[in-house]
């Protein structure tokens, strides 16, 4: 039986769409499905049951079934100012799901984060040995999470497989009820059959004009892809960056959305809010040989590719969810 937190979400849910159709049907959800857009998102899937996440700990301490935790449930708001907020559910929740699967001897997939690099100044590569300085309260949680698993694990007190994936910039079906999370792709397409144009932020850095902020974009199957060579491959432990290794441009972005319903691009450059201009990342870009070098071999989708499929064959159709 597997266990999947934040299952009536974004990445969540693609997972439990994508185990179904491997034959998996004993799957436990863990969220609230406290949103319209998270009980579609679970409309079509198969699983036994729901827990909400303050019931969870108490549910798995009556359970000898669980044989693994793919644990994606967050508070993924990086402008969160309430840190205790963000770290009870994003950190401390996730070291009592670690002790018990150190205690029951169960495997343990979770969501890290790019926001983990911070600016970026030190790199983007996924050593355990590497400190960074997170940008937000967001990132910083989850940076303190993977560093408890890294010390957990040198004290040999882990379970037997673990896997912190450092998530880039994820977009795809699944999303609506992130609200103001979503991806910049969703976004850029609600302005555009509104307005007709996509607003971007203005740079407010030298290095980089208006629209070249970078970003690596990675559609949400290919994260999919990487959990499941993960679930197949016990073996592999560790953190790891869950990328494309390309580096593209809002302005990529954004032309290649109206290139996917074949409009002219119409791009309105705005003020980026004082609140954020201090917690923004100018450039990301996932170095994936750490991963690579353990035997993934799967290739990403372009940027073009990805949202070509995210436009057409959800956005725009009748049925938006997986």
């Amino acid at each position: 039986m597997i266990l999947v937190t934040g299952a009536a979400g974004f990445i969540g849910s693609n997972i439990v769409a994508s185990l179904n159709k491997k034959g998996y049907k004993n799957i436990i959800i863990c969220d609230w499905v406290d949103h319209h857009s998270k009980k579609k998102n679970l409309e079509k899937l198969t699983y036994e049951k729901i827990i909400s996440p303050e019931n969870i700990i108490q549910y798995l301490e009556n359970s000898k079934d669980i044989e693994l935790i793919i644990h994606m449930g967050a508070n993924s708001s990086t402008t969160e100012t309430n840190f205790r907020l963000i770290y009870n559910m994003n950190t401390r929740f996730s070291k009592n799901l670690w002790k018990w699967c150190v205690n029951n001897q169960v495997r343990l997939i979770y969501a890290s984060s790019a926001a983990t690099y911070g600016d970026g100044k030190n790199g983007f590569m996924d050593s355990e040995k590497a400190s960074y300085k997170p940008l937000n309260f967001y990132g910083l949680s989850k940076y303190l999470f993977d560093r408890y698993a890294i010390k957990q694990s040198k004290k040999k007190t882990c379970p037997p497989q673990w896997v912190g994936l450092k998530f880039f910039n994820v977009y795809g079906p699944n999303e609506y009820h992130k609200e103001n999370m979503q991806s910049v792709i969703k976004h850029a397409f609600d302005q555009y059959l509104e307005t007709g144009k996509v607003k971007l932020f203005k740079s407010y850095n030298n290095k980089y004009l208006d629209g070249k902020q970078t970003r690596d974009f990675i559609y949400v199957n290919d994260c999919v892809a990487l959990i499941n060579w993960l679930i197949e491959n016990k073996n592999v432990s560790g953190i790891y960056n869950c990328g494309t290794s390309i580096g593209r441009t809002f302005e990529d972005l954004v032309k290649a959305m109206f290139k996917s319903i074949n409009i002219s691009p119409n791009i309105e450059y705005i003020d980026m809010p004082k609140n954020i201009r201090n917690q923004y990342q100018y450039y990301t870009r996932a170095n994936m040989k750490k991963i690579q070098n353990k035997g993934y071999k799967s290739k990403t989708l372009t940027l073009e590719e990805g949202v070509y499929d995210y436009v057409n064959n959800y956005l725009l159709a009748n049925d938006k969810y997986k």
